[in-house]
């Protein structure tokens, strides 16, 4: 039986700052979730853009929600920043936006968290250096149980408005324990997750940015856990792309490793969304991409046939047999990259994408929604 191929959408913030003229600065600390208190509208014609291109999975405008980020938002009904208690209809809105963007394509919707990282200031989702409060297991399942909770109370009918919950650039072991255990402790296991980590490293460090090795994370992220939820699927995210085929093998081998040593549960998907710049380099002070010094202006155009190929290698290593054979996923879920101001928005990097997986160099492979395949 073919495996199915889903694709995601990606680069929602870009997309914002590209197409829409959004401005991220120190005034917008939940980034791309501060358009759910600011510009609900924008929001829905970006993810619109995505859902009209043809994904298949949706993932909310929630990625660095949390408690400590709304703290930091300041707007004139609250002058002092928005209080735990006012955040529920924020998150509504998150799901309501999402909901309505895909509605006409009935495309799936997956609840976006990011790691703790993400809601710090600078961002450390890629060093996963934490602060003294939150750098143990025990001190990350209690901030991510937390941050659940908020969605949980927001939304009696959480489980039935998405179809997925994506743990995504989880640079931590610890962390990827902590979140089977938050799911596991909030009863959320009717409804599919996926974590999914990064791997920041030049071409050759496949390590997290904790030191973990593939193998750790494969067996923190699969073995039996007696308080712990299993995924359902496993990912790569915010990784140079020309590191995909070399982190994909070594994943499926762990994975079936995993199974045969610690009889755990085989996640059925991999889900991949690497980096697809321009040689640009994501700035967590400034929140932006930066072209390097050396990096000058006559890039662009370079970057438009770097696109083209980014996509192509994508799809290439989905459909490299010798991979395939070494795991037993069933679903591969795939966004475009997240691609540094491609223009006009990464909605089109969604059409490209499409567009070589159903060019016939898949082999097996065949683009369908999870719901309608395996």
């Amino acid at each position: 039986m073919p495996a199915a191929v889903a694709v995601l959408d990606g680069g929602l913030g870009t997309s914002l700052q590209d197409k829409y003229g959004v401005v991220f600065d120190a005034s917008t600390p939940l980034w791309a979730s501060h358009l759910l208190v600011s510009d609900r509208a924008t929001l829905l014609a970006c993810q619109r853009d995505f859902a009209s291109a043809g994904i298949a999975v949706l993932l909310t405008a929630t990625y660095q929600v949390s408690v400590e980020g709304f703290a930091r938002t300041k707007t004139p009904d609250f002058p002092h920043g928005i209080p735990r208690a006012a955040i529920a209809p924020f998150l509504r809105t998150a799901l309501d936006v999402a909901s309505a963007a895909g509605s006409t394509r009935r495309t799936e919707i997956a609840l976006s968290l990011g790691p703790y990282g993400a809601c710090m200031i600078p961002s450390q989702e890629y060093s996963g250096k934490y602060d003294a409060a939150h750098d143990s297991e025990e001190a990350l399942y209690h901030w991510h149980r937390d941050r659940l909770q908020l969605f949980v109370d927001a939304d009696d009918q959480l489980a039935d408005r998405v179809q997925y919950i994506a743990f995504e650039t989880l640079p931590r072991l610890d962390e990827v324990r902590a979140v089977r255990r938050a799911i596991h402790a909030l009863r959320l296991t009717s409804t599919p997750f996926w974590i999914s980590c990064v791997f920041p490293g030049e071409a050759g460090d496949d390590a997290l940015p904790d030191g973990s090795s593939v193998e750790q994370v494969v067996t923190a992220a699969m073995a039996p856990m007696q308080d712990g939820a299993n995924p359902w699927g496993i990912g790569i995210n915010c990784t140079k792309i020309v590191k995909l085929p070399g982190l994909v093998e070594r994943l499926g081998c762990c994975m079936r490793k995993t199974v045969t040593t610690t009889s755990g549960q085989l996640p059925t998907t991999l889900v991949l969304y690497p980096d697809g710049t321009n040689g640009e380099v994501y700035n967590t002070t400034t929140q932006q991409w930066e072209k390097k010094k050396d990096q000058g202006d006559g890039a662009d155009a370079v970057g438009e046939r770097k696109c083209s190929r980014n996509a192509r290698q994508c799809v290439l290593t989905l459909g490299d047999g010798r991979i395939r054979g070494k795991s037993n996923w069933l679903r591969w879920c795939v966004m475009p990259t997240h691609e540094a101001h491609f223009s006009p928005s990464s909605s089109a990097g969604v059409a490209r994408l499409r567009m070589r997986i159903s060019g016939g160099c898949m082999g097996s492979l065949t683009v369908q929604k999870f719901n309608e395949s395996v």
